[in-house]
């Protein structure tokens, strides 16, 4: 996945439109969509860097899909986690807080 496809997706996690995007950062709504829709277009760094932390997120991971921050496992565990229906979501959410009680 590229910037356009990160940056959809974190959109859609953080359930923003692109037009509060483009109001929170300053940046043109038209110029948001196209980095959205056009998988070839990348933002001036700058412009990266608005959109990242508009976001809570770093512009390694709307460029690559990866937060080095983050340990791998937990980014494939987000990743697939992602990916589910809202009803598997909680039961996984259930899951990993009850592992976590029996654990500590």
């Amino acid at each position: 996945m590229g910037f356009g496809d990160n940056l959809k997706q974190e959109l859609t996690y953080k359930g923003m439109l692109k037009k509060e995007l483009a109001a929170i950062t300053g940046i043109n709504k038209r110029a948001i969509d196209t980095y959205v829709r056009t998988k070839s277009s990348m933002p001036p760094a700058d412009t990266a860097v608005r959109i990242a932390k508009a976001l809570g997120v770093t512009v390694e991971y709307l460029v690559t899909g990866e937060d080095l921050s983050i340990p791998k496992e937990v980014s494939i565990i987000a990743r697939n986690i992602l990916t589910l229906n809202k009803r598997d979501k909680i039961l996984i959410t259930a899951l990993l807080k009850t592992m976590n009680n029996v654990n500590n």
